[in-house]
């Protein structure tokens, strides 16, 4: 009988000691407090990026002129991306061309001749 309540015991004061390590990591993990100023600084932050996250989807806009690359109005790039998927098999040779003229590496630097030429 004396071995069982040892055994509970030391038990019960295992969860005591982590249950007092968990809240004391809490306590001094906590951050501190955020005032006014922070939280208006943050707000405007979050302003401003939604605002510029709204005008790059509803605005068109030439990105790569060499390349001939532009970005659509989320609305405009979703209707004809339906309208050009009547044809899977047309778009899908089409979206590939188009990937691969936009990703493509830019022309190789000349090579320098050999000083010794």
């Amino acid at each position: 009988m004396n071995h069982k309540i040892a055994t509970f015991l030391a038990g019960l004061g295992a969860f005591f000691v982590v249950a007092l390590l968990v809240f004391a990591m809490k306590y001094y993990t906590r951050p501190a407090p955020l005032n006014q100023a922070r939280a208006a600084e943050r707000s405007a932050a979050l302003k401003e990026v939604r605002e510029a996250a709204a005008k790059t989807l509803n605005t068109a806009e030439v990105t790569d002129a060499t390349k001939g690359t532009v970005r659509l109005k989320i609305d405009t790039a979703m209707e004809l991306t339906v309208r050009e998927f009547q044809n899977p098999a047309a778009f899908r040779t089409n979206l590939v061309a188009r990937a691969n003229k936009a990703a493509e590496p830019p022309p190789k630097l000349p090579e320098q001749p050999n000083k010794y030429e």
